[in-house]
């Protein structure tokens, strides 16, 4: 008689960024083996994951307050003769480690982003030894040559999927957490990505981002395994993909940005013409201090070096307020670096201090008020660089992966080019097209179309509307 896996609920919930969806996925495709399947919610659950991401301020905070309140849940679990393992996965478990035991002691498992492909193992561990279990080192091997590959892919339920290509940072900027929370920088082989795209087309998707903390620095063993690939020769095989519609990538560092991607976005049109190159500062001073590996000038001349490429492509970016030494005339100069190359979207956030990098032991830390101050400036110009790009959009025609309901019977919503939300009534198809809309109306986070009424393929990405 064989041995069968009892079923159990297994919840987890995702902090931060794209990448930790990724991983989310991957966790409940090595549990599922087990017996786990997803559940909603937390309640009646026998396995709660919190896959945590530090990179906002007060992350661990947030995520004690979290273990508060299902200690409850777990209390009450084991009231009726039941049990809820509570693990804390991701890069807060990576940085707290045995902090989080010796905080929250209730919790039975702790492991890091390079430890998830481990899970059945360390599962073994807690039932064998009866006692919390920690893993946080960073083993020798890549977490990726373990993971389940017949198995359906982590967000493929639906028409657009995120793939991780490559992951971790050698990078070292000196606000940042990420070396030390996911490790040295490591490229998937391009072959494993292939195949994982061809898994992901054969469960509907029809959109896929390719995830990396530097992603645009992929260096991956091409399938010969004699030599490696860039992210552009990566992109270009992709689009070759027998349904592979759209291809983005993110996120990207400047310095990383070379000839052969830069020649990607104008020549192969399934990548989409929006790029999320993260700045930081308009200040040479600030971004020296961030140890980031260019200047304002040389982040102007890859803007004009992409928009020579691709003279459509929109671009968005990260910015950072109140870095430590960070004067009026710094911030004048990211404001200026702003009104010069003109964001379609873009991301602004306070400097907070993360414990273990350089810029926390930094003198000059800016006053909370200065840094609230310069964030509402730069905000607002950032917002009306949005507006006006979504009302720029108006009465152009742009394609849009539907991906979900509307709030309205019969309305739609899906995504442009350009990652903005569109809606749409009536759209004729169903989720999974991709439809051309006349856009009619725009917002500050989204856009409404309407069906064009013309041969089926016809035009270009963003023409307009001619009487």
């Amino acid at each position: 008689m064989k041995n069968r896996q009892l079923a159990q609920k297994l919840y987890i919930k995702t902090y931060g960024c794209q990448m930790n969806v990724y991983d989310s996925g991957r966790m409940a495709d090595v549990l599922a083996p087990l017996g786990y399947t997803l559940a909603d919610t937390p309640e009646g659950a026998d396995m709660v994951i919190l896959n945590t991401c530090h990179i906002r301020e007060k992350a661990a905070e947030k995520v004690y307050s979290e273990l508060g309140r299902l200690r409850r849940l777990k209390t009450a679990r084991e009231k009726q003769d039941g049990r809820m393992i509570l693990a804390v996965a991701g890069c807060v478990a990576q940085a707290e480690s045995e902090e989080i035991l010796d905080r929250a002691p209730f919790v039975d498992m702790v492991f890091g982003p390079q430890a998830y492909h481990r899970l059945p193992e360390l599962l073994a561990r807690l039932k064998r030894a009866g006692k919390a279990v920690l893993d946080t080192d960073f083993p020798p091997e890549p977490k990726f040559d373990y993971l389940p590959k017949d198995v359906p892919e982590p967000g493929a339920a639906g028409t657009s999927a995120f793939l991780t290509v490559q992951e971790g940072c050698d990078k070292f900027c000196t606000f940042c957490v990420v070396p030390y929370t996911r490790g040295a920088e490591y490229s998937r082989p391009a072959e494993d990505v292939i195949a994982e795209a061809a898994r992901l087309v054969a469960a509907g998707v029809r959109e896929v981002t390719l995830l990396g903390q530097n992603v645009n620095n992929y260096h991956g063993a091409e399938p010969a395994g004699t030599e490696t690939w860039g992210l552009g020769r990566l992109i270009r095989e992709l689009a070759e993909t027998d349904g592979i519609e759209r291809i983005r990538y993110t996120t990207s560092y400047p310095a990383d940005m070379n000839d052969e991607l830069i020649a990607t976005h104008g020549e192969v049109p399934e990548l989409m013409p929006f790029l999320h190159l993260p700045v930081q500062s308009g200040s040479d001073t600030v971004l020296k201090a961030m140890n980031r590996r260019h200047t304002a000038d040389d982040y102007r001349r890859l803007a004009g070096r992409l928009r020579g490429a691709r003279p459509d492509i929109g671009l968005s970016s990260d910015f950072i307020v109140g870095f430590p030494g960070e004067t009026d005339a710094d911030f004048a100069g990211t404001l200026g670096l702003v009104e010069e190359i003109g964001f379609v979207q873009a991301y602004s956030f306070k400097y907070s201090r993360r414990p273990g990098t350089p810029a926390a032991a930094m003198d000059a830390q800016v006053p909370e008020t200065v840094k609230n101050e310069r964030l509402e400036v730069l905000q607002d110009v950032l917002n009306a660089q949005q507006l006006a790009f979504n009302r720029s959009c108006v009465g152009r025609v742009l394609p849009v992966l539907l991906d979900r309901p509307g709030r309205k019977p019969g309305q739609l919503v899906g995504r442009s080019p350009y990652m903005q939300a569109v809606h749409v009534d009536d759209p004729i198809e169903g989720p999974g097209a991709i439809v051309r809309l006349v856009i009619t109306a725009a917002h500050a986070n989204s856009l409404k179309g309407v069906v064009e009424i013309r041969e089926a393929g016809a035009g270009t990405i963003g023409e307009r509307v001619t009487a």
